[in-house]
């Protein structure tokens, strides 16, 4: 007999009523979808809220009547949730970085720091001073304070540090792309998946960014029209080699440049952005042409430093992603083409221009708007749509987000298995604890009440078509995505 399931297709417990969390709760969960009438119908641009504006009001939907400030009650939970115990594997640049802003959330202790490198060890020490250093892995894993660790090394070491975490019982924040090869990527979905005591949470910043967020559901509204294509760019000149005392640490600092192991442009950078396309038009890409090239670093690298990507999706759509480490002009840009309008969307900020024939909306006239050469910008930014009370002038300018998509991120991870581990610890109170099914079915109750977080669904697509992408531009070619390969299997 087939379980019941509700709306969202969480499974409904039929032989034993489970008991609520009576307060692990950090803030509801993502607002449902809504349909584009009733976008229109409710006449506010608040459901679109980006430019880094904070949103205002109950949960994720923002409340118009409610006075603009810098900080708001949706948004500003301030992370809060019992600490969880941190230790970071990984500790390069971006390891840094993490621990940075880890330091600033007041429930995010990192215990334990592992690298195998010591100078790095010695680095990350003045970041976190009170951490056991580590320089084996396994170790760090077997310390029974660390609850949860952050795997920040390289994409090709990623499989045997995540699976011997998920098997030690951790909770894992893995940064993407989740691997350097499709197997790889499938076999730490697969633990994640199916070890349900441990929270995964895959490093896609813009699926927990609040602002970003909010520009996806206003997608799914249907507020493009029809949607016609998608182009995104990422423009940075930067070698990306790193200098190194000896020719073995060069190896290892500089493993992006080497094609055996590198994802390339495509697969360290363009997933996230890509990822955005695959998120906001809810499709798979088909098939995808990709073209590389060395230009400016002709230095014995051989991962391309100029890249061109084509997806094809489902029904004639089009993303056409380029980066280039050769030229900084313009930056970092993504750009949504409807028949209704196009978004653009850069630095957090976003803005809509829209077609002479776009049916009218109503709050646009007194939407702030911006001029890009001979266009203009309607600003997509929660409160700023319409006229407020006790507001006698709408701002110049739209106050940025005072966090960053990283520490977004990891709030939402460390919230997320705290109330995880916290549902496993009323259940093994309340019921039998050797029965793996009826816990299922109360972790995916629990779910609904989740942070929203990339998992390693998200997490495996992403890495999926990043990878695909890589392969094409490897090889110049056209290469079709069987929807299989989506597919645990």
């Amino acid at each position: 007999m087939l379980a019941k399931r509700d709306a969202q297709g969480f499974i409904i417990p039929s032989k034993v009523k489970l008991p609520k969390l009576p307060h692990h709760t950090a803030y509801d969960s993502c607002p449902a979808e809504v349909t584009r009438r009733e976008f229109i119908k409710d006449g506010s641009v608040a459901i679109l809220a980006l430019a880094g504006t904070p949103l205002a009001g109950k949960g994720n939907a923002a409340d118009t009547n409610a006075p603009v400030s810098g900080t708001d009650s949706a948004t500003d939970y301030k992370g809060q949730s019992p600490p969880v115990n941190l230790g970071l594997i990984g500790c390069g640049p971006w390891g840094r970085e993490l621990l940075k802003t880890a330091s600033v959330l007041p429930n995010a202790p990192v215990v334990a720091v592992c690298d195998t490198y010591p100078a790095a060890l010695k680095r990350a020490a003045t970041l976190a001073p009170e951490a056991k250093q580590f320089e084996n892995y396994r170790d760090l894993l077997a310390d029974s304070k660390v609850e949860g660790v952050i795997v920040a090394t390289p994409s090709h070491l990623h499989r045997d540090i995540v699976l011997d975490a998920i098997k030690a019982g951790k909770h894992v924040y893995c940064e993407a792309p989740l691997a350097a090869n499709i197997e790889d990527a499938c076999a730490i979905a697969k633990a994640a998946k199916e070890t349900i005591k441990v929270n995964f949470q895959a490093g896609l910043q813009n699926r927990a960014d609040r602002q970003v967020l909010n520009l996806a559901t206003s997608i799914r509204t249907g507020v493009l029209g029809r949607p016609i294509k998608a182009r995104q760019q990422y423009h940075k000149k930067q070698s990306w080699r790193a200098a190194a005392p000896t020719p073995e640490r060069q190896k290892d600092v500089n493993w992006r440049l080497d094609h055996a192991v590198s994802p390339g442009l495509v697969g360290e950078i363009g997933i996230h952005q890509i990822d955005l396309a695959n998120w906001f038009f809810m499709l798979r890409p088909t098939a995808v042409t990709g073209f590389g090239s060395l230009r400016q670093w002709r230095d014995g690298r051989t991962v391309p430093d100029n890249v061109v990507a084509v997806f094809e999706y489902p029904g004639g759509l089009f993303l056409t992603y380029e980066a280039t480490l050769g030229n900084s002009f313009d930056a970092e840009l993504n750009l949504f083409f409807g028949s209704d309008c196009a978004i653009m969307l850069r630095d957090r900020r976003a803005w809509m221009f829209r077609e002479i024939d776009a049916p009218q909306l109503g709050w646009e006239i007194n939407a702030i708007k911006e001029q890009f050469y001979k266009s203009t910008g309607i600003v997509l930014a929660a409160g700023y749509s319409k006229a407020m009370p006790n507001q006698t002038a709408k701002p110049a300018e739209v106050p940025q987000d005072p966090k960053s998509p990283l520490q977004y991120a990891l709030e939402a991870f460390v919230i997320n298995s705290y109330n995880h581990q916290a549902a496993i610890r009323d259940f093994t109170s309340a019921y039998d604890p050797s029965d793996t099914n009826a816990l299922k079915q109360y972790l995916e109750e629990i779910a609904k009440t989740r942070v929203p977080a990339p998992g390693w669904a998200e997490g495996y697509e992403a890495t999926v078509t990043a990878l695909k992408a890589n392969q094409a531009i490897a090889g110049n070619q056209r290469i079709t995505i069987d929807a299989a390969v989506f597919e645990l299997g």
